[in-house]
């Protein structure tokens, strides 16, 4: 299988820039990526702590004007919102594009911030992974199935029949980053990817052999996950003016030390080449999505020379 590539657009950074914020350039870019041939676009989350255009209502007005690339969140964070009222917008969503959602989730970082936006949506922060659990299987089982009775410590339904209907018809795929032995058992569980920030492909071939052995262990299929990759990247012959960009671009989004991000995270900075080997590199590890973030302020130019000059090595 070829590995696909998507593009994550950039809604929290126009969010941040002054004055109001340009929804038009976020279509433009989604259409210019699909007619570069990305397979697929993508949004990030967050209501409070890190603020951006809302993830569902984007990928709807780009669903009406795209025909091809799918439409993915990276990464949702569904513990702040109902598990019924979600699975209903997101088979709303998968309607309008004809099936072509993704939705990577998390269960968000443990930072002051995020609790207090945990807080202020009503969500009791001490909760918030077995909430994700209970969210994403309440949110399943309403796919899949024609009345659906749950009875956990958070949701009760009773009979319940979801008015909407995906047009996946085994649901929503539910992609999770799952870096550790409790995340990676509840993907093996409840995932149908897994997507990770993997800093090296060392470490994507680490975390991926810890789960098969997990998997082995419990009798689940590690075969049947997806395996994609969310990785940052400035293209620029001139790496010092990368290496710049790319600090300022993590410094503002993260509002963290450059250093303490990349420790953890899949950041580039390099000319056409280097980049080629960067993604090579992750490919020959297994990667089966790679979704690409632009770290820096020129995101058409990146996306242009990233899709003229460095994929098309990488699909032939």
């Amino acid at each position: 299988m070829a590995t696909s590539f998507g593009y994550l657009l950039p809604t929290r950074e126009i969010v941040m820039a002054p004055g109001a914020p340009d929804f038009g350039s976020m279509i433009n870019l989604a259409e210019t990526a699909e007619g570069h041939g990305f397979e697929s676009v993508w949004v990030g989350d967050s209501v409070l702590a890190r603020p951006r255009l809302e993830a569902l209502t984007t990928l709807a007005a780009i669903a009406g004007r795209t025909k091809r690339v799918k439409l993915g969140t990276a990464v949702f964070l569904p513990a702040l919102r109902n598990p019924v009222t979600l699975a209903n917008e997101v088979a709303n969503l998968d309607i309008l594009s004809q099936g072509r959602v993704i939705l990577g989730v998390g269960i968000a970082s443990k930072t002051p911030a995020v609790k207090k936006e945990f807080e202020s949506c009503g969500v009791d922060f001490r909760y918030r992974v077995s909430i994700f659990e209970e969210t994403i299987s309440v949110m399943q089982k309403l796919w899949r199935e024609q009345e659906v009775t749950f009875n956990g410590r958070h949701f009760q339904l009773d009979g319940v029949s979801l008015g909407l209907s995906p047009v996946q018809k085994n649901g929503i795929p539910i992609w999770m980053a799952a870096s550790a032995e409790k995340p990676q058992r509840r993907m093996l569980k409840i995932g149908d990817g897994w997507f990770p920030n993997s800093n090296s492909p060392e470490a994507f071939i680490k975390g991926w052999q810890e789960i098969e052995v997990l998997a082995k262990e419990s009798g689940d299929n590690a075969g049947r996950l997806h395996k994609a990759l969310y990785t940052t990247l400035n293209i620029n012959e001139d790496k010092a003016q990368a290496d710049m960009e790319m600090r300022e671009f993590i410094e503002g989004y993260y509002n963290m030390p450059f250093e303490t991000m990349a420790r953890t995270q899949s950041v580039f900075t390099g000319n056409v080449s280097e980049a080629q080997a960067w993604l090579r590199s992750f490919i020959d590890a297994g990667v089966e999505t790679m979704v690409i973030r632009f770290g820096g302020p020129d995101q058409s130019g990146q996306l242009e020379i990233c899709s003229k000059e460095v994929l098309p090595a990488l699909r032939g």
